[in-house]
């Protein structure tokens, strides 16, 4: 852990921030041979200007290597907590998705600034779009597995505000990487494309504003300086401010779109972004709130599970249907007849499967839905890639990408929605030797046992699980 106890604190974790920049302004300037090097300049001058940016933070209010005084004989060690396999791998992953979206913005900044806002700058921004996106949500999920184990008692999401802060760029890095397809193949959506592009990094300033000003109590914040805090909140401003100032010096330019029918796959997808806006929107709300209700000294109170719960489910329930539907739908115009008539039996099929899935399974409702989601995704992406075999099309590292993405996503929303609503949660006091039954599984208490780690002990329960009498497992 003596590397990753470098990012532990608040200055380590500012400074992994700056190299994960540094590394990805590395990457550009390598692997972008083809563009033109005064737009590749421009570019790595806008990536430059973020990098100094945080240096100027990091220097002023968290230097990591200002001296003490009076260094202490003895550290006070990383929190146990964190001297975990997760801290070498969640923070990395996070802050290379986190970051990477600067990648983006320096390009649709660069673009703005030179005024060429033509399809080629799109084709270069997306593969950049897509690195980053992945790496965020393999850092989410990251930090899921480890909570999962470390803290939560089998908790793998909390609403905490700042995993809210790291959900809400992910839902408009997602939302841009499909208005990226449709702008490079269609030229339509440039203005979304343009504003999801400066939204995300704005949004990632944001969360880094959350975990560091101190406005908010968290596991995950880092500082209560609210100097560092009011100087990242200057900066989001700045980007923010001058971003916008750009985009309206040449929205004309981006006003240039080809057409396209009211049924097809650019209606689809902009009702994707809509909805994928408005969930970012209803999650920023309500992390936001509670924050600007106690900065007016209207009270305290805590937004929670219930309200995202009640809000950004519904939200996204439209995009997980649609997002099984659109890849079948033709670009620029198509017919719902056909879609209906080329698919008739698939719907067949997953209505009897739903119904049977009650019959066999459970009649909670919730999970009803989650099982009948699950099943007209899986279904339609198997259409999809039987129709791929039979036309002897090329498998594309995109179409790969497309039939994971939404997979995983049917398969997240089953798994949440069965976790939710099947499993139970209660405190139980026991006594040494005492037993509890749950599900027709003993549990036996034996007790509290001392252990002893590197650096540092600690106290674990030893319970034994027990099935008709029979010893299956040790806890």
């Amino acid at each position: 852990y003596k590397a990753s106890a470098v990012w532990g604190a608040h200055e380590g974790s500012l400074l992994l921030w700056v190299f994960v920049l540094s590394l990805w302004s590395v990457a550009v300037s390598l692997f972008s041979k083809q563009i033109p090097s005064d737009l590749l300049n421009q570019i790595l001058i806008v990536l430059g200007a973020v990098s100094f940016g945080f240096l100027l933070f990091l220097l002023f209010t968290s230097n990591p290597f200002e001296r003490l005084m009076l260094p202490p004989l003895e550290g006070r060690e990383l929190n146990p907590l964190l001297q975990d396999f997760g801290l070498a791998v969640h923070p990395p992953m996070l802050y290379m998705g986190y970051v990477g979206l600067a990648v983006p913005f320096a390009f649709v900044v660069s673009a703005l600034i030179r005024g060429q806002l033509d399809s080629t700058w799109l084709r270069w921004t997306r593969p950049w779009a897509l690195i980053s996106w992945a790496f965020l949500t393999v850092g989410i999920t990251l930090g899921s597995w480890w909570a999962y184990y470390e803290l939560g008692w089998g908790g793998w999401w909390f609403w905490d505000p700042v995993e809210n802060a790291s959900f809400m760029p992910w839902l408009v890095a997602t939302a841009l990487i499909h208005s990226l397809s449709v702008s490079e193949k269609r030229g339509a959506f440039k203005q979304w494309t343009v504003l999801l592009a400066i939204g995300g990094f704005s949004l990632s300033l944001l969360g880094t504003f959350l975990v560091r000003s101190g406005v908010l109590t968290s596991v995950h914040a880092f500082a209560t300086d609210p100097t560092r805090g009011l100087f990242i909140l200057i900066f989001l401003f700045i980007v923010i401010g001058g971003s916008l100032v750009l985009y309206s010096m040449r929205y004309n330019l981006l006003q240039k779109s080809n057409p396209f029918a009211l049924f097809s796959r650019e209606t689809g997808l902009l009702i994707n972004n809509i909805l994928l806006v408005t969930a970012m929107l209803s999650v920023l709300l309500g992390t936001l709130y509670p924050l600007i209700l106690d900065s007016l000294n209207l009270g305290k109170i805590s937004v929670g599970a219930p309200y995202f719960k009640a809000v950004f489910v519904p939200i996204m329930l439209p995009a997980v249907l649609a997002l099984a539907i659109f890849p079948f739908i033709r670009w620029k115009k198509d017919n719902f007849s056909r879609i209906a008539l080329l698919l008739r039996y698939d719907w067949i099929g997953i209505v009897l499967l739903t119904l049977l899935a009650r019959v066999v399974l459970t009649d909670n409702i919730y999970v009803l839905i989650a099982i009948g989601l699950f099943i007209w995704v899986t279904v339609h992406i198997m259409v999809i890639f039987i129709n791929r075999i039979r036309e002897k099309s090329k498998f594309s590292l995109a179409f790969v990408g497309m039939i994971i993405a939404h997979l995983g996503i049917a398969v997240f929303v089953l798994g949440a929605t069965v976790t939710t609503q099947l499993g139970i949660e209660k405190d139980i006091k026991m006594s040494i030797n005492e037993s509890q039954n749950i599900a027709g599984y003993d549990f036996i208490f034996n007790g509290v046992n001392r252990y002893e780690r590197d650096n540092y002990s600690g106290f674990m329960g030893d319970i034994n699980v027990y099935k008709a009498g029979k010893k299956i497992a040790q806890l």
